[in-house]
């Protein structure tokens, strides 16, 4: 079958729904990572795929939406191992953001992304680390979902760094996203809508100015339905310190996890990754103690501000998508640029919801919102109650 947009790795790769359910009549595509019985997931990399055997049984995620109704139609492209926040894949090529044809789609849940973004399926499953579902939602004009950390088992997920790795999905509206979380989450019982408005004024200065005003001008929206919202800093320390630390200890975990098959197979890394892996090779365990004690900080302080009844707002992406084939030194200014606002719901567990609510220079930049832990479904329904309401602001430079 044609894939004109370059979003699937295994366009074959089928599977029928095992009941009738909520999602029955829905395609989804899944990210090459997840385990589907008798196949390899190839995580981005050919020797990954090639050094390990087929699986015996389907991914947790996967088969809680086979019986949810939802048909599997193919897996998709991702970063090698899942250490971008790019989508371009030495290997297999970089899929094309429908939405901006000359721009990066975003990684690395690029595939997935793309697949959802031009209408080659309902909903796609990816995964999200350090924003690889929020960023390639921004970039391609979707919604997507990161939910709090561990809520949704990533058993049969091949993994990146456990502490931070989550389940997440994207869909083309808030509602196929809300019945998603249906399908994933667990019950919820039914819970009003949250009371507390929050602005997070750091998150805000962290994107370009006119990217910030109009998300600013978005939640000026949000106000309409919600009550006047109130100014927060999230990080006393400054986002970027959040994010080394965020990087601190992402790094580290992905030596644990990778760095014996790394040794042993020496695969071929594209530019980029493979400075990252060699990265976290140096990486000693004193330096990563105070960035723990930190993370713990971060946690309780993030859960107090939120509670159970605010949603904090801020850009997802601090602008659009940068070029396809930027140089490196420029695309890793841009990466951590993306992570200063992504680190957050990373280093304190939280559910994020991303919307397509900014058109800057043409190019998509979503509109974040985030709960505290374990508010997932409420989230979901609450912004599915009002997207109709929103309209996306357009900006230029």
């Amino acid at each position: 079958m044609r894939d004109a947009w370059n979003a699937f790795f295994d366009r074959d790769m089928t599977l029928a729904p095992t009941a009738e359910g909520p999602l029955s009549g829905l395609r989804f595509a899944a990210k090459d990572i997840f385990e589907l019985r008798g196949y390899v997931a190839g995580a981005g990399s050919p020797e990954w795929k090639d050094t390990h055997e087929p699986a015996e049984r389907h991914a947790v995620a996967v088969e809680r939406l086979l019986r949810a109704g939802a048909e599997l139609t193919g897996t998709t492209h991702t970063d090698e191992l899942m250490y971008s926040l790019n989508g371009e894949n030495y290997h297999y090529g970089t899929p094309l953001n429908p939405k901006a044809p000359r721009h990066i789609p975003g990684g690395s849940s690029s595939g997935s992304a793309v697949a959802v973004a031009a209408g080659e399926v309902d909903f796609a499953l990816g995964s999200d680390t350090g924003g690889s579902i929020r960023i390639p939602a921004s970039y391609c004009g979707i919604y997507g979902f990161r939910p709090t950390h561990g809520v949704v088992p990533a058993e049969g997920m091949v993994p990146l760094a456990p502490s931070f790795d989550t389940v997440g999905w994207l869909a083309g509206d808030a509602s196929t996203l809300r019945r998603v979380g249906e399908a994933l989450l667990p019950a919820a019982a039914a819970a009003p809508g949250f009371r507390r408005l929050l602005a997070a004024d750091d998150g805000f200065d962290a994107a370009e100015p006119v990217v910030a005003g109009a998300a600013r001008a978005v939640l000026a929206q949000v106000e309409g339905t919600s009550g006047t919202a109130e100014p927060v800093t999230m990080a006393a320390e400054g986002l970027e310190r959040w994010m080394r630390c965020f990087r601190l200890l992402q790094g580290s975990e992905i030596w644990r996890t990778h760095g014996g098959w790394i040794d042993r197979v020496a695969p071929r890394f594209g530019p980029g990754v493979g400075e990252r892996f060699a990265w976290t090779r140096t990486i000693r365990p004193e330096e990563t103690a105070p960035e723990l004690e930190l993370r713990e900080g971060i946690r309780r302080r993030m859960a107090a501000l939120l509670g159970e009844d605010g949603i904090l707002v801020l850009p997802t992406a601090p602008a659009g998508a940068p070029l396809r084939n930027t140089a490196g030194p420029e695309m890793e200014k841009r990466r951590s640029a993306a992570l200063q606002l992504c680190c957050v719901a990373g280093l304190a567990g939280l559910p994020q919801l991303t919307m397509p609510l900014v058109e800057w220079n043409g190019l998509p930049v979503g509109v974040s919102f985030l709960a505290g832990p374990g508010q997932d479904a409420r989230l979901l329904a609450w912004v599915s109650s009002f997207e109709d309401e929103l309209l996306p602001i357009t900006v230029s430079t």
